[in-house]
């Protein structure tokens, strides 16, 4: 039995047609999916009501189901989402004045294993589907029209930052971008829906080729030394390799620019003279930097750069002519911020259990607090 949220409308369409119904019909049914929230067939009047009783019977509207909801002081929400097979993800939104920003998860766990990324230590179970994506959009868009006060209730932007590594699941992230951006559907600008990958350099130039979504790398080291260190995909996509598919990303006469994420580890990657290292690396790349806080979770050994030291990084770089922002911790107190989403789930390739085994009992928790004007910080 088919989902009909794993199709986007051109699927939609063939899905009609295929049936030997109109075309139409399947924007019709996107439609009510994801502009009226509607999950009900019986509730889409303007289909035939043979065609919607041959849909009750044939087809189904399945989205995640929400476990729990949890409001972080700074009005950040992480949504605990069950999917079919009972493994479970997490996704957030961040509101700002004038903005909204989703952050969604594309994996079960994460394929990947960054070191400083407490969903990398967590391990990994599987892809997750068209509808599982677009569900947490979807779910978002529900839970958020209920709430009052005086946030903003919108979602305006969307971000591949959540669980997973997206471009392992190049297909049915597409697909859901896809969705994400269409006028029948949330209607979201190019400018507005961001992937961010660790750097599979194959899948940075498929995408650049069939999307015009806005790109984010998740870079973290100045050098290769370090970046192998903690991420260990560096060994596969070196950074002459990545620098070269992050110029190449956007069309010569764009002026749009590729993301840098890098974040502040304690003694690790962040040095003034890894700073100017920076500088370098990112000459001639059509780039702007995001420093991000480090987030301590349970088991790592990092630590958060101190703030005069965050600063001095930032103002070497803003020296060098690069756009750079510092971003702004959010959810911290829920487990909501940058590289703390964890879900809960079979962890397939049992690095969880590893992990476990080698970390020690005790284990102290430290939080960054900031202080400064709030041009200084940057959500996403």
């Amino acid at each position: 039995m088919s989902n009909l949220f794993n199709y986007d409308r051109q699927g939609l369409e063939a899905y009609f047609t295929d049936l030997g119904e109109k075309r139409y019909h399947g924007t019709q049914v996107f439609q009510w999916l994801h502009q009226h929230g509607v999950t009900d067939f019986a509730a889409m009047t303007n289909l035939p009501k043979r065609l919607r009783e041959y849909l009750q019977s044939n087809a189904q509207m399945t989205l995640p189901e929400i476990l729990s909801e949890k409001k972080s002081r700074d009005g950040t929400i992480k949504w605990l989402l069950r999917l079919a097979d009972a493994n479970a993800i997490e996704t957030v939104f961040i509101p700002e004045t004038g903005r909204g920003t989703l952050c969604v998860s594309s994996q079960v766990g994460c394929a990947l294993n960054c070191r400083f990324c407490a969903t990398g230590q967590q391990g990994f179970n599987r892809n997750l589907s068209v509808a599982e994506i677009i569900g947490q959009v979807r779910i978002a868009v529900a839970q958020l029209s209920k709430l009052d006060g005086k946030h903003d209730r919108h979602i305006t932007n969307v971000v591949m930052m959540g669980m997973g590594e997206p471009l392992y699941n190049f297909d049915s992230v597409v697909c859901a971008m896809n969705i994400m951006m269409d006028d029948l559907a949330y209607g979201l600008s190019k400018y507005r829906v961001t992937l961010s990958t660790s750097g599979l350099v194959p899948e940075m130039q498929r995408l650049a080729e069939i999307s015009d979504v806005a790109l984010a790398l998740s870079l973290h080291a100045p050098n290769d030394a370090i970046r192998e260190k903690i991420i260990p995909l560096n060994k596969k996509y070196p950074l002459k390799q990545l620098m070269q598919a992050c110029r190449d990303y956007f069309p010569a006469q764009s002026k749009r620019q590729v993301t840098m994420e890098y974040v502040m580890l304690k003694g690790v990657n962040d040095a003034p003279s890894h700073a100017k290292e920076l500088a370098k690396l990112l000459k001639n790349v059509p780039s702007k930097v995001n420093l991000i806080p480090f987030n301590p979770f349970p088991g790592t050994s990092y630590q958060c750069s101190a703030r005069h030291s965050i600063n001095i990084f930032k103002d070497i770089l803003s020296q060098q002519g690069l756009n750079v922002t510092i971003r702004k911790t959010r959810g911290d107190d829920i487990e909501a911020a940058c590289g703390m989403l964890a879900g809960d789930f079979d962890d397939k390739t049992k690095r969880r259990q590893r992990i476990l085994s080698k970390i020690p009992v005790k284990v102290e928790h430290k939080k960054t607090k900031w202080s400064g004007s709030s041009d200084e910080f940057s959500a996403i």
